[in-house]
């Protein structure tokens, strides 16, 4: 017999079913009450409670963006294909768009919705820079839609406004949306008016509606205005993105951090110790199948007015009050604003376009061989300029501005050269093969960051010679760097706009580019240089004049 037989049966006493509830038992549902109200009243209204574990001030949380959604026009065009819809699946795959995140595609063709997510699924799996993950696809496949038609398509734009009704009621998108024009400038004015004009531009009340558009901002000063007075009468200025890839690098924002986080760098960052700075951004390939948007534009236009002044400008700036938009802006036209010309544009700045010859181990052809180019163009594939920066920091201090394509390889960087020691004690056997101290920011394709300096040979006699310590990104984080477009596309949705030009930033740019184009348009034409060099001859020439060589990046 087992020890449980030897227990007394536990025995309940039944209550009566007409038996008044014990004193105890009738003061719970009480307690219960009073409890829950005053959980209440620590929480307040549901409208009113902000949740603790979404502190803006907690940065181990990323953000996230709120409900939204994203409408794309041009959306068969490669950059849509290539970056913007890939970009859309890796937040989504990342955690960073809310469950209900809806995509909208416009264009003109005779699709339906799935033959549009067939699309966006074969341009996730060709260049989604994260892993492909079912469950994550049909989340946000259940919110996309396209709209077929032609941008003066009154039809279209209220079967647009459909969609985004039938979306919001769906995916309860809070009326929240971003229009992304990925079409060429030609078609923003159009597109932004019928936006307007079928109330897509009109934000519900509680609600936000953004305009996005990629560049060129405008040919020229003229066409950026007409172009801001377009976008600003449909949409509030600060609800205008305008797209620079560039500043969406982690490199590129790495400037700030390096510049004002850091104590040993701000004091040497000023003309009592630099000598000069460049600002590289090459290519390797010639123009591809952009010929009939290239020509006529040229490398000035497509890259140093906005690319590269905005690097110099993060270069050059003064520290911000804060990381805002505002404070940002401030101090980047500050330094746009004292940029100073050469007198002689003739000596110091360059324009030239790359010939036939060898790149990769094989023949390429020159630009003015390429389809759908005039054989008699004047555009320019190849600029450099030399401009100044006219304030009590950098005086005197040359900024070197250099882009091209066909060049020695594909690199974007910003090197910081500094001025050699006044006086050195050692003999000039033993510092013949020293150069000049650097920092140089790598932008792309190693995102990271070289110091250059002298340093002892090892052996018996003294002899000295440069040497790099070495930062990069892919070593010393374990995340990976996010794509451009990730972070601009989920700043969008987010309304930061501190990685965005503002369009006072465009115009001012303009006024530094214009003289510049308009002095090329009545003097000669562009230097020839070979494909796989570093630009023409000229080039080197306008830095020799001044004591000076490009870096080999």
């Amino acid at each position: 017999m087992s020890d449980e037989s030897t227990l007394p049966a536990a025995t309940v006493e039944a209550p009566a079913a007409d038996a008044p509830p014990k004193p105890e038992q009738a003061a719970k549902p009480e307690k219960a009450a009073k409890a829950a109200k005053a959980f209440e009243g620590d929480l307040g209204s549901e409208d009113d409670w902000d949740n603790p574990l979404r502190d803006p001030g907690d940065r181990r949380l990323p953000l996230i963006a709120g409900p939204s959604g994203l409408v794309i026009f041009g959306v068969t065009g490669d950059l849509s294909r290539k970056k913007l819809m890939p970009a859309v699946y890796d937040l989504a795959n990342r955690g960073l768009l809310p469950p209900g995140f809806s995509l909208v595609g416009f264009a003109r063709r005779d699709w339906e919705d799935e033959d549009f997510a067939q699309i966006v699924h074969d341009s996730v799996r060709d260049h989604a820079r994260t892993e492909f993950r079912e469950e994550v696809w049909q989340q946000l496949a259940e919110g996309m839609r396209f709209i077929p038609g032609d941008f003066d398509d009154d039809a279209a734009f209220e079967q647009l406004r459909a969609a985004v009704e039938e979306l919001d009621a769906s995916r309860g998108t809070s009326g929240n949306y971003a229009f992304y024009l990925s079409v060429p400038p030609k078609f923003f004015p159009k597109v932004v008016q019928q936006l307007k004009k079928h109330g897509l531009a009109n934000a519900p009340e509680g609600s936000w509606r953004r305009g996005v558009i990629e560049k060129p901002f405008g040919h020229n000063l003229k066409s950026a205005r007409e172009l801001n007075r377009v976008l600003h009468d449909v949409f509030d200025p600060e609800q205008v993105f305008r797209i620079d890839h560039y500043l969406g690098k982690e490199t590129v924002q790495n400037i700030l951090a390096l510049r004002f986080a850091n104590q040993m760098y701000e004091p040497v960052w000023n003309r009592s110790y630099v000598d000069h700075v460049q600002i590289t951004m090459a290519e390797d390939i010639g123009i591809g199948g952009r010929a009939g948007y290239y020509d006529g534009i040229g490398s000035a236009r497509d890259v140093i007015q906005n690319h590269l002044l905005q690097l110099m400008a993060l270069t050059a700036m003064e520290e911000p009050i804060a990381f805002d938009a505002e404070s940002l802006l401030t101090e980047k036209l500050k330094v746009l604003k004292s940029v100073k010309l050469p007198e002689d544009l003739g000596e110091h700045t360059v324009r030239g376009q790359y010939a036939a010859g060898w790149q990769g181990g094989e023949q390429v052809s020159g630009y003015l061989e390429e389809d759908g180019i005039d054989p008699q163009s004047s555009t320019d594939t190849y600029a450099a300029v030399k401009l100044e920066v006219d304030n009590r920091r950098w005086a005197g201090v040359p900024f070197y501005l250099r882009t091209g394509k066909r060049l020695g390889r594909r690199v974007t960087e910003i090197a910081v050269v500094f001025q050699r020691a006044p006086h050195s004690p050692f003999d000039s056997t033993a510092t013949e093969e020293l150069g000049a101290n650097a920092i140089v920011i790598r932008v792309q394709p190693d995102e990271g960051m070289t110091v250059r300096f002298g340093s002892k040979v090892p052996g018996t006699s003294m002899e000295i010679r440069d040497v790099t310590m070495d930062f990069a990104y892919g070593e010393s984080f374990t995340e990976s760097s996010p794509e451009a477009y990730e972070r601009l596309i989920l700043d969008v949705l987010l309304g930061d706009a501190n990685l965005f030009p503002r369009h006072q930033e465009v115009e001012e740019s303009w006024k530094i580019l214009d003289p510049i184009e308009e002095y090329w348009g009545t003097h000669g034409r562009p230097a020839q240089y070979a494909s796989g060099s570093w630009g023409p001859e000229e080039a080197d020439e306008m830095l020799a004049r001044d004591g000076r060589s490009w870096r080999r990046p």
